[in-house]
């Protein structure tokens, strides 16, 4: 009867441990699934020249033709190169500082003079956003710098000009083709925001190619790892929860081109 009880008492000992033992096993096989690696990269542009002084006072469009009047006596100058150019290393315009001007959904408009004459607007209503511009089109981000309006179009002239009073994002750049090393590979992004800068907790998805960056703070980057060929960008303005603000162009898309120079 003793050597039956001692016997019980050993079995029972022999699969509490095997249990211990598949327990443990369990334990250390258990993995994190670890974060896919992302293939392309975004870094913050450098601090450039601020131009705090720079100031887009009024919009006018009448018979066909835009009128900017920017303040006279400021840094900024129309048609001067930026004085740090030559080392952002990205896509510079030789023609220097500039206006972009965006109606609606389309790619902006960049001229070097206050006054646009080939910038034409159908009668109707329209979204526009027009902002000063470092030559390598890097937008200054004041509120003085920048005009933002619905604009009701008629006889080829503004009938009424009323300031947007909503949150938007507003997609810059990168905008059309680039060629060559130098311009391939960094590719600026810069996006312009009005009535939200982020600080709110909303923040700027952006969508590039299908892998999804999220971006809390107002500031352009440089885009590394793009492929050769058309790209596509998506910027989604999200509020603090994530969820999509239901506000004017938002989402907002631009495909461009990125082309191998066959003389490097």
């Amino acid at each position: 009867m003793r050597l039956t009880f001692l016997m019980i008492l050993a079995i029972c000992f022999l699969s509490s441990c095997q249990d211990q033992g598949s327990s443990t096993t369990t334990a250390t096989t258990t993995t994190t699934k670890e974060t896919p690696k992302m293939k392309y990269t975004l870094t913050p542009f450098t601090p450039s020249p601020e131009f705090t002084d720079a100031k887009m006072e009024k919009v006018d469009y009448k018979n066909g033709k835009f009128t900017f009047t920017l303040a006279e006596g400021t840094s900024y100058e129309l048609g001067a190169q930026t004085s740090d150019a030559p080392q952002k290393n990205c896509a510079n315009s030789a023609k220097g500082q500039h206006i972009h001007a965006i109606i609606d959904t389309k790619p902006y408009a960049a001229r070097y003079t206050a006054e646009f004459d080939d910038l034409k607007l159908e009668d109707g209503d329209h979204k526009m956003l027009a902002f000063l511009s470092r030559s390598y089109h890097e937008s200054i981000k004041t509120k003085n710098a920048h005009q933002v309006l619905n604009l009701k179009v008629a006889n080829n002239s503004i009938a009424e000009a009323t300031p947007i009073t909503e949150p938007m994002v507003w997609y810059s750049r990168p905008k059309g083709t680039y060629k060559g090393k130098a311009n391939t590979a960094k590719v600026m992004l810069d996006f312009y925001l009005v009535n939200t800068d982020l600080d709110n907790g909303n923040v700027v998805k952006a969508d590039i190619n299908g892998e999804i960056h999220t971006i809390a703070k107002w500031q352009p980057s440089y885009i590394e790892g793009l492929p050769m060929g058309k790209n596509k960008i998506t910027l989604s303005l999200l509020d603090k929860s994530g969820q999509l603000i239901k506000t004017p162009q938002n989402p907002i898309s631009r495909e461009f081109t990125l082309e191998v120079d066959p003389t490097e």
